[in-house]
């Protein structure tokens, strides 16, 4: 039964993400600073850089650009992918440098 609760849960959060992403990906084609990004794509599944799925994954600690874009493009764990059209790659830049800074520990 309790197997069940999490899973529903679990698929209940990635429709909401899912929504989110594209609701807010129209909204944010000329996005300025990565708290934006982070605000519009990220910030429902991590708040204050922890993660309601997996609390075990957070984004804390993160000192790899090139992993967190790598993250963001193909997803996994409950976490959707984010291609180029939703957010650039300038963006998953920018959104990767605010995750390094913001969430340091």
């Amino acid at each position: 039964m309790k197997k069940e609760m999490i899973m529903k849960k679990n698929t209940l959060m990635a429709i909401v993400v899912v929504s989110s992403v594209v609701l807010s990906a129209s909204a944010f084609a000329a996005t300025s600073t990565g708290g934006e990004i982070f605000k519009a794509n990220c910030s429902v599944c991590h708040p204050h850089g922890g993660n309601v799925m997996r609390p075990d994954r957070t984004l804390k600690g993160l000192k790899d650009p090139g992993k967190i874009i790598k993250q963001i493009r193909s997803g996994g764990g409950g976490m959707p992918s984010f291609d180029t059209k939703t957010i650039s790659d300038a963006d998953a830049k920018r959104l990767a440098e605010y995750i390094m800074k913001t969430f340091k520990k």
